[in-house]
């Protein structure tokens, strides 16, 4: 049986603002408030796992190991099917620097990849993103919410963070950097991952 999230502040196992704004306007009609890994001063574990769940994973047990509270941690990306799915876990790595990450970069390594391999319109593709509520005795609760789509290039939209620019959802025209964001919010994987969280933690 699913264990219920009775608490009214969460712990979200990320640095990344993006990612915390987001979660705390979806969890936000449910009375909970979150608070990010950064306001804790946690450190960021290394990501070890070759899946999105096992990242996921390291990052929530860690957080709540580390607090004695409730962690939730997402990991997330873009799957591209001509590329066999990459960039996959890697999502991030393909914008590191050295000095940051720059998404422009990833974008055009992926976009790069699918010219080079001739890959046919429309290019497919996935974003995925999977959460793990961990307690601190090592219990865990895994939710996953995939929203499927197209590539489009050049990028379009100023909205949003990561590949956003460049991935168009299915039923759409638009890329989810030229949505509003609260709209992106209501069909993005990350929306329908703690939809899936909030039915089974809250209404359950």
């Amino acid at each position: 049986m699913t264990r219920r999230f009775t608490g009214d502040r969460l712990l979200v196992a990320t640095h990344n603002a993006g990612k915390l704004e987001e979660m705390a306007h979806l969890l936000a009609p449910f009375g909970v408030t979150v608070v990010g890994a950064a306001e804790m001063n946690l450190a960021e574990p290394d990501e070890t796992e070759d899946s999105f769940v096992g990242n996921a994973r390291i990052k929530a047990h860690a957080a709540a190991r580390a607090t004695g509270l409730p962690a939730l941690a997402d990991d997330s990306g873009i799957t591209i099917d001509a590329l066999d799915g990459a960039p996959g876990v890697y999502t991030a790595d393909w914008a590191e620097t050295g000095n940051g990450r720059d998404f422009m970069m990833a974008m055009t390594r992926a976009h790069n990849a699918l010219e080079a391999k001739g890959a046919p319109h429309p290019r497919q593709a996935q974003f995925r993103s999977t959460l793990v509520l961990a307690w601190p005795d090592g219990h865990d609760e895994v939710f996953e919410g995939i929203v499927p789509g197209r590539l489009t290039w050049p990028v379009r939209g100023a909205q949003g963070f990561g590949y956003d620019p460049m991935f168009v959802p299915d039923g759409y025209d638009v890329t989810f950097a030229e949505m509003d964001r609260w709209e992106k919010n209501r069909i993005s994987h990350r929306g329908r991952a703690v939809s899936a969280f909030v039915k089974a933690c809250f209404d359950g």
